[in-house]
C-alpha cells in the first residue's frame, strides 16, 4: 500500500494546488497563493506547520517503500487499508468540492488588504473551514496508509497549523473584513465538524 499511498498523495497536492492554481489563474489572473512576505509571526509559526506537514506527508510512503518503518502504530489489516482508501477518497473530494464552492474567494494564505466573498454555499453551509477539516481527513487516510511515526508527524503538525491558521489569522480577518455577516453566519455553522465550534 506504500506506493498507493505515494501516488494519492502526489495526486492530491496536484489537483488540490496544482490544478486549483491553474484555474484560479485563467478565471482571475491570480494563482491564488498569498505567501507568507506579509504574515505575521503566528502566520509564519502555521506556514512552519504547513510545511513541516508536507514534507511528511511525501516522506512518510517514501520510508515505507525503503523498507524504513518506525513506530508501526497499527497492524496492516484489511479492514485498516479500506479505512485509509475511504477516508482518502473522502478528505479528497471533499477538499476538491469546498476549494472549487470559492470560486474566485479561493486563497492560500491571507492578504489583510483584500477583500473576498464570504462563502456560505457548498459544504461551507455546515463547516466554515471544509477544506481544513477535509484535508484533516486525508492525512487520517495517509496515516492509516503507512502507519509510520512520519505519517504521524504529518497529521499532527498539519492539526497545530490548521488551529493556528484559523483561530488567530483567518477568524480575525474575516471578523474585520464581514462584521455582522460573520459573526451570524458563525453562530450556526461549525469551526470544523458541523454544529461544534460555533460563536457564541
Amino acid at each position: 500500500m506504500p506506493w498507493a499511498a505515494l501516488a494519492g498523495y502526489l495526486l492530491f497536492a496536484v489537483l488540490a494546488f496544482g490544478v486549483r492554481g491553474v484555474v484560479h489563474y485563467r478565471r482571475t489572473g491570480s494563482s491564488g497563493f498569498r505567501g507568507l512576505a506579509s504574515a505575521g509571526p503566528v502566520e509564519r509559526l502555521a506556514g512552519v506547520g504547513f510545511f513541516v506537514a508536507l514534507v511528511a506527508g511525501g516522506l512518510a510512503p517514501g520510508l515505507a517503500i525503503a523498507g524504513v518503518a518506525p513506530w508501526i502504530i497499527v497492524p496492516a489489516t484489511r479492514a485498516v487499508r479500506v479505512a485509509a482508501i475511504v477516508l482518502y477518497v473522502v478528505g479528497v473530494a471533499v477538499t476538491l468540492w469546498a476549494q472549487f464552492a470559492m470560486r474566485d474567494s479561493w486563497r492560500v494564505g491571507v492578504d489583510p488588504a483584500e477583500r473576498t466573498e464570504l462563502v456560505m454555499r457548498g459544504p461551507f453551509r455546515w463547516v466554515r473551514n471544509p477544506i481544513f477539516s477535509a484535508m484533516l481527513v486525508a492525512v487520517a487516510g495517509l496515516v492509516l496508509a503507512v502507519p509510520n511515526a512520519v505519517a504521524v508527524v504529518a497529521f499532527v503538525a498539519l492539526l497545530g497549523a490548521v488551529e493556528l491558521q484559523v483561530r488567530a489569522v483567518e477568524e480575525p480577518h474575516l471578523l474585520r473584513v464581514h462584521g455582522e455577516a460573520y459573526r451570524t453566519w458563525a453562530r450556526v455553522t461549525g469551526r470544523f465538524v458541523p454544529g461544534l465550534g460555533r460563536l457564541r
